[in-house]
């Protein structure tokens, strides 16, 4: 039974005849019986066919040869010809049933489904070998071409597909740059040559050359009546507006010339651009700006522009300052201008460098020759206000006191410098300068001295107090530096002023007794200056001692030394007092001491001393001292501490009387008091417990109330939700019901309509029937014979009619039997 084999339908083996060396194809369905000569090179089993479904296609490799009649080629010996190491595509089309293969032929891969190209697509295709396609186009091998959908692409095996290519969308207000990879005609028709850019502006899906690459997508630049954009030319071209724009040409896109615009491939984006917009008040002054009939920007030229106007700045423009406002002068502002060059203005020829003012009320805009310097305006000043100014072509400053003062062009304000002291001073009196240009004022005290040192005409000043000091700028204070201290030391105190008196100083010196008793001694000099405020050179010898208060110290301790130095301790301790004042004051002719001490250099007159301690500095007589003083302190004290007893026991017996009869007075007024308490408290319970009863009675009523309103508002809305319950209940009832009787109704329109329509469907068939067999036809068959009416029934092809008028619409069919007789032969069918 293995020589046998069974070959179902649709496949087939390949026997090879091993006498002729010839493989031959048999197919099923067939009974194979295999000779001895011959072997089976298929295998045991049979091999399916192939089978190419719709849209489909299989790869053979080493295809049979074909006669021009579609017939196999065969070899002298019986074998089928095969194109050795070749290729052949079979589609559906023309294999629609299942084909076997002939020998040596073979299936490469799987049966593969038609390539479908969608829309705004393409499969780009290569070629491998040179062939003519079936539009007579002649490729050959490296040509690429597109195959572009919406189609179905069938493959052939000169050309192979390298990938697929989607259209670009270009939306509105887009471009696509393109760049040619060798030379090329565009969709437009132009020719690019290898690596030019181009843009496709047209909206839609484009579809990228074989040859042409893909760049970028460009978005449109959107330009308003506010904005435009500068570009410049990277090479000489002509632009989408038709205008020819050389190499590094700057200019400028507005909206006039079109809404939109997209950066070509020889242009260069270099910003965006916002209109400048000047008010009736405004001006500006632009830079290098645009002449148009040249053409070209004229470098190192200015150009003033003043409202109302809105212009673009063109490229290589530039504004000077920006947008300026003219200025607006009152009556008391002007405007220091200086010439930048020659001109002719306020009905003068001006100089470069010349400077000159613009006087309020009126409104100002200088042009370009013209540099405003600043604007000034009038200072106002009161009486004991000032400033200083300097006028730059001479030099000098003076100062301007009192009244209101504008600035003259050829003037400007000074600062006066003073030292770190006098500024430390006049901070510390509440003085500080804030403005170095006002006229330095000091504010004397009442009976105080103030002198001025003028540097220029080398004399000094005096200010009594109270007053204003007000320098002018070749002035300045006299520092005052006097001792200060206990005991006194140089350079304490430093003032502007000198109080003129009367006042005092205090000092501490050290003195010594014949004894060698060694005392220190506190004096209080009073002292004024002796002065006739009418008489200015009195003022000056004021200042003539430096420190004066270092000056009367010093000299007053010295004659203490002296005077306390020619008497011993004890007479110095019962003659202090005279020793001192003597020694200070002195002796008149007839021996008593002076009222006063008069310092001729400065007038200072010394007018009383005051011996404010005494102390000695040795330490075991400042112990002796102190234990006299001590015990007759003691004494005192004792004295004064018995005194004290005595009336203190007194105050207390009398303090205790009173407060007794205060107590007594107190429990009185307490009880009855207390009486008035206790009424009150029995009056307040007996309201309390009536108020706790009616209260109580009141919230009883009131409860026993709400219980019977919440049980009949309980009763009432049951009744009403039982109510609504079966109201909704014969509603859904009345509902289902209605809605059951319009679901039958329309069910039976249905059906009556159904049986309306099948039964027109009737007439019209049982009319086109009698139509088609005609009148004539009918009366021929009433008047035959049975027989006849069975041959002409028979020969139309009509077994099972009955003929009827339309009174009685009897619809027998398929009763032809009983209609015709048994002279019909055929059997009525069913």
């Amino acid at each position: 039974m293995a020589n046998i084999i069974r070959i179902p339908p649709h496949h087939f083996i390949h026997v090879l005849d091993t006498n002729s060396n010839v493989t031959r194809l048999d197919v099923g369905p067939k009974i194979f019986i295999k000779q001895d000569h011959e072997k089976v090179v298929t295998g045991k089993d049979p091999v399916p066919m192939t089978s190419i479904p719709p849209r489909s296609f299989a790869v053979i490799n080493n295809p049979v040869i074909r006669n021009p009649d579609k017939s196999l080629s065969i070899d002298k010996y019986g074998q089928v010809n095969v194109r050795h190491g070749d290729q052949e595509i079979r589609f559906h089309e023309d294999y629609p049933d299942p084909f076997p293969l002939y020998p040596r032929e073979e299936i490469i891969g799987r049966v593969t489904a038609l390539r479908v190209v969608a829309p705004d697509t393409a499969l780009l295709i290569e070629s491998e070998r040179a062939f003519t396609d079936e539009e007579e186009n002649k490729r050959q091998p490296g040509d690429l071409w597109y195959f572009k959908g919406p189609g179905t692409y069938y493959p052939r095996i000169e050309e192979r597909v390298v990938r697929e290519v989607e259209a670009k969308k270009i939306k509105v207000n887009q471009a696509l740059k393109l760049r040619a990879q060798r030379e090329l005609t565009d969709i437009e028709g132009n020719i690019r040559k290898a690596g030019e850019d181009w843009l496709i502006r047209t909206p839609g899906a484009y579809l990228p050359g074989v040859y042409e690459t893909v760049i970028e997508t460009l978005e449109a630049k959107i330009l308003t009546d506010y904005k435009a954009i500068a570009v410049r030319a990277t090479r000489a071209f002509i632009d989408v507006y038709g205008i020819k724009r050389k190499a590094g040409e700057e200019w400028l896109v507005t909206s006039e010339m079109s809404p939109l615009h997209i950066i070509d491939v020889y242009e260069e984006f270099i910003g965006d651009v916002k209109i400048t917009v000047l008010d009736k008040n405004q001006y500006c002054v632009v830079l290098d700006p645009f002449d148009k009939e040249l053409g070209t920007n004229r470098y190192g030229f200015k150009e003033q522009r003043w409202g109302e106007r809105s212009f673009f700045l063109i490229p290589g423009e530039s504004l000077e300052g920006g947008i300026k406002n003219k200025y607006i002068l009152a009556d008391d502002e002007a405007l220091l201008l200086r010439a930048k060059e020659g001109l002719h203005s306020e009905g003068e020829d001006r100089k470069p460098g010349d400077r000159w003012m613009i006087y309020g009320p009126c409104s100002y805009m200088p042009p370009t020759q013209v540099e405003i310097l600043e604007v000034r305006k009038a200072i106002p000043l009161h009486i004991n206000e000032g400033i200083y100014v300097r006028d730059i072509k001479s030099g000098q400053v003076r100062s301007e006191i009192g009244k209101s003062y504008m600035l003259k062009p050829h003037e400007e304000l000074w600062e006066m410098e003073l030292s770190d002291v006098v500024e430390e001073l006049l901070s510390q009196q509440g003085q500080a300068r804030t403005n170095k240009t006002r006229v330095v004022t000091y504010k004397c005290p009442a009976n105080s001295i103030v002198q001025v040192y003028d540097y220029k005409s080398k004399v000094s000043r005096t200010v009594l107090g109270p007053n204003l000091v007000m320098l002018s700028p070749d002035e300045q204070f006299t520092v005052n530096i006097l001792s200060g201290g206990k005991p006194k030391r140089v350079g304490v105190i430093k003032t502007l002023h000198l109080m003129l008196g009367p006042d005092f100083s205090t000092d501490i010196i050290e003195v010594d007794t014949s004894d060698h008793c060694r005392l220190r001694l506190q004096l209080s000099y009073n002292w004024k200056f002796n002065i006739d405020k009418s008489d200015e050179e009195t003022h000056k010898q004021v200042f003539k001692v430096r420190d004066f208060v270092g000056n009367l110290c010093n000299f007053m301790a010295s004659r203490v030394r002296g005077a306390v130095a020619g008497a011993s301790f004890d007479q110095f301790h019962r003659e202090s007092a005279r020793i001192i004042r003597k020694s200070v004051f002195g002796l008149d002719e007839s021996g008593h001491v002076n009222d006063d001490f008069k310092f001729d250099e400065n007038n200072l007159v010394l007018t009383n001393v005051d011996i404010q301690s005494v102390e000695p500095v040795d330490r075991q007589t400042k112990e002796r001292l102190q234990e006299s003083v001590t015990m007759a302190i003691e004494i005192t004290t004792q004295t004064e501490e018995a005194k004290a007893r005595h009336a203190s026991e007194r105050q207390a017996q009398e303090a205790e009387g009173q407060l007794e009869k205060l107590r007594i007075e107190g429990q009185l007024k307490v009880e009855a008091e207390n009486n008035k308490l206790y009424l009150l408290k029995s009056q307040t319970e007996n309201v309390e417990s009536e108020g706790i009863a009616t209260a109580t009675a009141k919230a009883m009523t009131e409860k026993n109330r709400i219980e019977a309103q919440s049980k009949k508002d309980a009763a009432e809305l049951n009744s009403r939700a039982e109510k609504l319950k079966r109201e909704n209940e014969i509603n859904h009832t009345k509902e289902k019901q209605s809605l059951e009787i319009e679901y039958q109704r329309k069910i039976d329109d249905l059906e009556i309509t159904k049986a309306r329509r099948l039964a027109e469907i009737e007439s019209e068939k049982f009319k086109g029937i009698i139509r088609s067999i005609g009148s004539d036809t009918l009366v021929a068959i009433s008047e035959a014979g049975p027989k006849m009416q069975a041959e002409l029934l028979g020969g139309l092809g009509l077994t099972g009619y009955m003929l009827c008028d339309t009174e009685n619409p009897i619809n027998l069919f398929n009763t032809a039997q009983g209609m015709l007789g048994a002279a019909a032969n055929q059997q009525p069918n069913n």
